[in-house]
Parts: structure tokens; C-alpha cells; sequence
């Protein structure tokens, strides 16, 4: 088998799938339901955007693709594992193997450097250190943050720990990437590094992405455009 075919194979491999999903909340005497039978299917190596206004709902959906809230009803299936059927531990593990999250807010560890911040998820694998570091190291050069790998989160810009945060999202070759405003606090130079970057990333490894964005360009930059609207997900129009 080619190595074009079986990249194309691999694309043709559905990574996400949610199934009639439903998330509600208790407000006192009432429920408010925040998703509605929600469908949506991503293939691997597919990037889609997601947008919608404030309070439509994108960040409870990427809490319940990332296995951090459970829906009310319905079914996450990420890489042929339904969700459901992991209790917390071996969600956690199965986290770290599939899945890289880009946070809004950074998260990092403020005690630790920018390297052992983007390794994390290897030493938690129980990668050796050295190996982790490597690896983390070439991430950090991806996004234009080796000259900073020695530095901790406070003596790092918004925009600096931002591309950290996608470096530690990446260091795993995840098979799912979730970003909420993944370049909001990056300059256009580094943004378009990047959307380079996950290009690539996408074309090479077939990651998919599943970005949630108010950024116009950086949404119309992905394979396919979604409105979160009345808790459904719907294309859009623009």
C-alpha cells in the first residue's frame, strides 16, 4: 500500500461523532437545555470551525467532547471509544492518548517552564523525561518559542503562552485537536504560523480540529463552518 493511500485511508476514518446529544441544566425550578440533540461527525484529518454568539453553547460542547462534562442524553464517540463507557481514570488516559486541548485561557503551570509545561502530557504518559523534553522541544520551535523554552508563564506574554499551550496540545500527536480562540491572543504573523502548522498537521497526521472561534478568518481558513444556534449545529450561511 502507498503511503498516499494509506493517508487516504486514514482521512476517510471518522474520529468524532456525537449522537442526539442533549446537555441540560438545572436553574431552580426550571431546566435550562443548553444542546438539543446535537449530531456532528468529524473525520480524521478535517478541521471545522464552530461560532455562534455568546452563551450559544461552544464551550459546553467542547467541555463534552473533551470528556470534562458528560451529556444528559446522546453519545460521544472519539476514535470508535463511546465516551460513556470510561469511568473518570480511564477517561483521564484516554484523554492524554487522543485528545490536545487549547484553552481560551492558557492554563499553565506557573512553577514550571515553558519546556516542562509543553511536556507534561508525555511525563504523564510516563514518557521519560529526556525523551518528553525532545520532543516538547521541537514543538516549541514549531511555534516560534525556543528561545523561551526556559521561561516561566509569568515572564512569557499572553501571546507567547498561548503558543505554549499549543505546543503542550500537540506534544502527544493527538488525533483530536479542541481549540477555544486558539489565536485570539496572538499577532497575525504567529496566527498564520499557526494555521500552517495545523495545515500540516492535518494533511501529514490526519489530526482533526475542532476549533470554536469568533475569529472570521481563522473560521472561513477550515474545511467546513458550523453555527451553534437553538442548541443544534448548523452550516453557515457566510
Amino acid at each position: 500500500m502507498t503511503t498516499a493511500t494509506t493517508a487516504n485511508a486514514a482521512k476517510a476514518r471518522v474520529m468524532l461523532e456525537c449522537r442526539d446529544v442533549t446537555r441540560t441544566y438545572s436553574e431552580g425550578p426550571e431546566d435550562l437545555t443548553v444542546l438539543d440533540g446535537l449530531s456532528l461527525r468529524v473525520r480524521a484529518g478535517e478541521r471545522v470551525a464552530i461560532v455562534g454568539s455568546s452563551g450559544s453553547g461552544k464551550t459546553t460542547l467542547l467541555n463534552l467532547l473533551g470528556g470534562l462534562d458528560r451529556p444528559s442524553r446522546g453519545q460521544i464517540v472519539i476514535a470508535d471509544e463511546p465516551l460513556a463507557g470510561l469511568n473518570e481514570a480511564a477517561l483521564g488516559r484516554f484523554r492524554n492518548r487522543y485528545i490536545g486541548f487549547v484553552y481560551q485561557f492558557h492554563h499553565l503551570l506557573a512553577e514550571f517552564t515553558a519546556l516542562e509545561n509543553a511536556a507534561l502530557p508525555l511525563i504523564i504518559r510516563g514518557q521519560r523525561k529526556r525523551e518528553a523534553e525532545k520532543r516538547a522541544r521541537a514543538l516549541l520551535e514549531r511555534v516560534g518559542m525556543a528561545p523561551r523554552a526556559d521561561h516561566k508563564p509569568g515572564e512569557l506574554s499572553g501571546g507567547e503562552r498561548q503558543r505554549v499551550a499549543i505546543a503542550r496540545a500537540l506534544v502527544t500527536d493527538p488525533g483530536l485537536v479542541l481549540m477555544d480562540e486558539p489565536t485570539g491572543n496572538l499577532d497575525q504573523s504567529t496566527a498564520a504560523t499557526i494555521l500552517g502548522l495545523m495545515d500540516e498537521l492535518a494533511r501529514e497526521s490526519a489530526c482533526a480540529f475542532v476549533i470554536v472561534t469568533h475569529d472570521t478568518d481563522l473560521a472561513a481558513h477550515q474545511d467546513r463552518v458550523l453555527r451553534l444556534d437553538g442548541g443544534h449545529l448548523v452550516a453557515d450561511p457566510a
